[in-house]
């Protein structure tokens, strides 16, 4: 690899993720702060209801089985699973479960951002950022589909100890994360960078409502309701 390559490497996967975590820290608190207006999911289900349950349902559902995914499948290290499951099995299981999430959220984030781009009532309601961290989502989502065609090329699950090689090295800070993207596909690196360029733009976007999800309501206790007598 030349010197210019190495170093776009070292900048892109070993120093980026560490900006990108930054600004989404401290983004999402100064966001918090100054401005819990803007503190919202911004609903334009009353404006157009056409369509919304279905594609909300299959963009919020295939996004959050996407991210979990990603999370325990790249920061689990090889030694936790490897006595009882084989690093190829891991992978077609991630292919699997990830290829219909993907699917779910390509389809149910297509279906919301044509009705942003394309209802007049939507759209005017809509900000520049609500429609691009949208788009940026969608098309990550179908670059993830992508990769699991170059996935089916190597069933042997060697990548994927590889890609969690370098997400545990950012991580937990134990050095040389971008060593470990020298021999990876473009396609990888791609869906890498784009993923991290997502979370960069999160505090600046509607996303931010993610860390208000009411997870009070499950345990909270029934609230009794009475007629007047």
């Amino acid at each position: 690899m030349s010197a210019i390559g190495t170093y776009f490497d070292h900048l892109i996967y070993g120093y980026y993720p560490y900006l990108v975590g930054t600004v989404f820290l401290v983004g999402s608190l100064l966001r918090y702060d100054h401005g819990q207006f803007t503190w919202k999911t911004g609903s334009s289900q009353m404006l157009s209801s056409k369509n919304m349950r279905l594609a909300s349902n299959l963009f919020h559902v295939g996004i959050i089985v996407i991210f979990f995914g990603h999370l325990f499948g790249l920061l689990m290290p090889h030694w936790m699973y490897s006595p009882f499951m084989h690093a190829g099995t891991k992978q077609l299981i991630a292919i699997i479960v990830g290829g219909a999430a993907g699917i779910a959220c390509l389809v149910g984030g297509a279906m919301l951002l044509y009705r942003r781009l394309f209802n007049p009532r939507v759209r005017a309601s809509s900000s520049i950022m609500d429609t691009l961290i949208l788009a940026l989502i969608v098309s990550q989502a179908a670059l993830g589909m992508v990769t699991i065609i170059f996935s089916l090329g190597h069933m042997d699950g060697e990548m994927m100890i590889t890609l969690g090689n370098w997400a545990q090295s950012i991580v937990f800070f134990s050095g040389g994360a971008a060593e470990h993207m020298a021999d990876v596909s473009w396609i990888y690196r791609a869906h890498i960078f784009w993923g991290l360029t997502i979370i960069l733009l999160f505090p600046f976007s509607r996303l931010v409502h993610v860390w208000s999800v009411p997870f009070g309501y499950i345990s909270r206790r029934y609230q009794l309701v009475r007629k007047r007598g």
